[in-house]
């Protein structure tokens, strides 16, 4: 595993207005990931985990405080402007000082999520689904690819099918293919077991811990479970807002 981070957060802290005067949300959050890491965020619901999550990704601003993301020399040939050097070096990009398209396109190289809830196109086919990505960065053969993916996580009788046609595993399993279809070197992903059975949920984990893995790239596990944050290289437990020591 490398020795150096692939994301970075410095100090990130998020507030929210409400009637009650400001809402902390996160608060004074620091941590890096090292390329090819598996790290799974653990803490109660409210803690600020996916808000975490939704920071790193560039979804959700901070009110203060930094996310970098060190670009790797490989993938920065495909990302923004300047994100590599003229020796292949990796460099580094604050995610949090980009604006939205700029933030747009590097997601679209750079980082796959993976929510609870799917997210999936309901009029797209799985395989539409899966090769949406590569369609929007205009890369070839997206179709094939995708249809590759998606033999890969089982579901190759499938490619055809909407998403009201598969069930709740089946439909994770898209996501999870489209997450990593482009071979972002960063996946987040957002309890992506919370609405699958016990059974299914230790399928979608393997293979997120394998699909990734498989060419190197860190990942970053929301869960409240402690036995799939256990499958992970390291744990880190979140409590109002705070990483705790």
């Amino acid at each position: 595993m490398a020795e150096h981070p692939i994301l970075s957060a410095h100090n990130v802290s998020l507030t929210f207005a409400s009637a009650a005067g400001a809402l902390p949300i996160l608060q004074n959050v620091s941590l890096a990931v090292k390329q090819g890491e598996m790290v799974g965020l653990l803490g109660p619901s409210g803690s600020g985990k996916s808000s975490l999550l939704m920071v790193l990704a560039g979804i959700e601003m901070p009110s203060a405080g930094k996310v970098v993301f060190h670009t790797p020399p490989a993938a920065a040939k495909n990302g923004m402007n300047g994100a590599a050097g003229m020796n292949g070096a990796a460099e580094e990009v604050t995610i949090t000082a980009l604006n939205e398209s700029q933030l747009a396109r590097f997601r679209r190289h750079h980082i796959g999520i993976v929510f609870q809830s799917f997210h999936l196109i309901p009029t797209m086919t799985a395989l539409e689904n899966v090769a949406l990505p590569l369609n929007f960065a205009a890369a070839p053969a997206a179709e094939a690819r995708a249809a590759d993916l998606l033999e890969q996580v089982g579901l190759g009788k499938r490619a055809t099918h909407y998403p009201s046609q598969l069930s709740g595993g089946e439909q994770q399993r898209v996501a999870l293919a489209r997450a990593v279809i482009a071979r972002p070197p960063l996946i987040l992903a957002d309890e992506p077991t919370g609405n699958l059975d016990q059974t299914t949920g230790s399928e979608i984990m393997a293979l997120l811990l394998s699909l990734p893995q498989a060419y190197g790239a860190a990942v970053v596990l929301v869960t409240h479970d402690r036995q799939l944050a256990q499958r992970c290289d390291r744990q880190l437990t979140m409590r109002d807002g705070r990483l705790q020591p």
